[in-house]
């Protein structure tokens, strides 16, 4: 027994030493690493427009600031890289911009405002080049701003307009005995559609046809201002894949150079005087980024502006960078609200939605803020059902042209496998002291009470959802009721209905508060602040991949998201305010 004693006693020792030793290394690196030299911006520089590890607008910021030291690349939001574009311009050291093979995680109302940006930085006269092997839709979207576009030889062309695929699972249901029980408010309230039909419903498909031609028109009208061509010659491009090959893109005009990397580089010295036999000097976007973010725009300015980001789907809890919970979010507009040096919020919206209950919690919190200040909404790729639900009684709500928002239904899915088990021979009885004592079971058919209870409650809050968009929008019950019934809505479409104010971008919505709470000189203060264990920053160590990283790389990029959209609708709890759908444009 004594020597398990000490067996024990000296793995507890070697644990304690690693945990000491370990925290040792990151307590001497942020000692020091915070006076280590920041990246400097060289003379006659380039910036690489390098987008790989940038998805959010916001990064985050939490209690405890060595978490900090755990996000590994991701250390950058696409807002900041927005204004590290803008402060690009008046920068002497900075000649150009060069996007090379650039790939991006980026939603098209996010590629839109960083499009944007990059336009506004042509004007002071800096050239913005791009270079890839093969262009995406997506992708080429961004890269069309460039005053010269470069395509590989032996490259490809990704320009034939945009589609749509949806799955059904009703015949399976029937086949496997697994069903899912749908209960729901609102004809378009698509999200459970492909479990309960084979087939695509024509208010589903009216809502999907209109959505993708307005994303295309938005996506259409800027390239062919950009390239100088019709929208009409783009379309008909786009009809008969007449940009599939490098040559035949630079027949139809989307490309101006058909070329090698290096050839690619070779012009660039050419442009910026630099010999052949000498490299160019680069900086990263992300570099340039963290530089000047050393000395934001306006930091000496007393009075702020709060921007809170709420990103991802909505659900319970504390909330992170990728997901909105109530606790961090309210926390962010009591703090806005009480803080006098604080004039005004900025909500920044991208989100699809989730949980109808912490919808409602952060909707309150808002009304709050704003009796006291004025509060404004920025929609970015998504602002949809729960998500516009947090949107709809700010003063003010911009969104872009190809912003999703809308969805305004409600619905809940009940997983059943009754027939399932009676199948293969297992059976369930209950015991209860009163009628509807008992929970509902996923091993017992969904009773009719059951079903009468629940649709009683999704009735109910479908109805305080409308109530809260006709307060906010200043419109009655039935005009509300009339126009959403769960539609999905590009925020060009919603413009015209009066779900959105204006179309436009986070600067937009900054200036419309700067204007209401009469400032001139103003900087930004970002939220909400997150609040993290121990447990949590272990979680994230960049030193170890996640359980999530290392099945991705199992199993592949592809198949990893169709898993993840199981495990998130797994984790929905209660009933859902929620996006019918995924929709990924490549």
């Amino acid at each position: 027994m004594k020597f398990l004693g000490n067996v024990l006693a000296t793995i507890v020792g070697l644990f304690v030493f690693i945990m000491i030793f370990i925290f040792g290394i990151i307590f001497i690196g942020v000692l020091f690493g915070g006076n280590a030299e920041t990246v400097k911006t060289e003379n006659n520089s380039v910036i690489e427009l390098n987008l790989e590890n940038i998805g959010n607008d916001y990064i985050g910021k939490y209690s405890d600031p060595m978490i900090t030291l755990f996000q590994g690349n991701n250390t950058v939001g696409l807002t900041d890289v927005i204004e590290a574009i803008d402060a690009a311009k008046t920068d002497e050291n900075i000649k150009g911009i060069s996007i090379l093979n650039n790939y991006s995680n980026l939603g098209i109302a996010q590629i839109k405002s960083l499009r944007d940006a990059l336009n506004d930085f042509k004007k002071s006269g800096k050239f913005i080049v791009s270079y890839a092997d093969s262009y995406s839709q997506k992708d080429y979207y961004l890269n069309s701003v460039a005053d010269t576009i470069y395509l590989n030889p032996l490259g490809e062309m990704d320009f034939k307009g945009l589609s749509s695929e949806i799955m059904f699972y009703k015949s399976l249901q029937e086949k496997t005995g697994v069903k899912m029980e749908v209960i729901r408010h609102g004809k378009y309230k698509s999200a459970v559609e492909p479990y309960i039909a084979d087939e695509m419903s024509e208010a589903n498909r009216e809502q999907i046809t209109a959505l993708l031609n307005s994303i295309w028109n938005g996506i259409v009208t800027d390239i062919a201002k950009s390239r100088k061509i019709s929208v009409n010659q783009l379309n008909t491009i786009a009809d008969g894949l007449l940009a599939r090959t490098p040559e035949m893109a630079k027949s139809a005009k989307l490309i101006d150079k058909i070329a090698y990397e290096d050839q690619f580089h070779a012009a660039i010295k050419k442009a910026l005087k630099v010999e052949k036999d000498k490299d160019y000097k680069k900086i990263s976007i992300s570099d340039y980024t963290l530089h000047y973010n050393t000395k934001p725009k306006n930091f000496d300015a007393d009075e702020s502006i709060a921007v809170i980001y709420a990103q991802g789907e909505i659900r319970s809890g504390e909330g992170d960078v990728s997901y909105i919970g109530e606790k961090s979010m309210n926390r962010a507009l009591k703090e806005a609200r009480e803080n006098k040096k604080i004039k005004a919020v900025v909500l920044r919206i991208d989100s699809p939605g989730g949980s109808a209950l912490t919808s409602e919690l952060i909707w309150r919190e808002i009304e709050l803020t704003k009796k006291v200040k004025p509060v404004i909404v920025s929609m970015g790729n998504l602002a949809a059902s729960g998500g516009y639900y947090i949107a709809c009684n700010a003063d003010k709500i911009f969104a872009e042209n190809a912003t999703i928002t809308g969805s305004i239904g409600v619905f809940g899915m009940l997983p059943n496998f009754s027939t399932l088990t009676e199948k293969i021979g297992i059976h369930t009885e209950q015991v209860s002291t009163h009628k509807n004592a008992a929970n509902y079971s996923p091993f017992v058919p969904l009773t009719e009470d059951y079903r009468s209870f629940t649709q009683e409650s999704i009735e109910r809050i479908y109805k305080t959802f409308v109530n809260r968009v006709a307060t906010g929008r200043k419109m009655t019950f039935e005009q509300v009721d009339e126009i959403v019934q769960g539609r999905v809505w590009t925020g060009a479409e919603a413009l015209k209905i009066g779900l959105v104010d204006e179309i436009g971008g986070l600067d937009k919505a900054l200036a419309e508060a700067a204007k209401r709470a009469n400032l001139k000189d103003y900087k930004t203060t970002n939220f909400p602040e997150f609040e993290k264990s121990l447990s949590d920053m272990f979680g994230q160590m960049y030193l170890s991949q996640t359980k999530e990283e290392l099945l991705e790389e199992e199993i592949g990029t592809e198949n990893y998201k169709v898993w993840k959209q199981f495990k998130d609708v797994a984790a929905r709890k209660g009933i859902q305010t929620v996006l019918p759908y995924e929709l990924i444009i490549k």
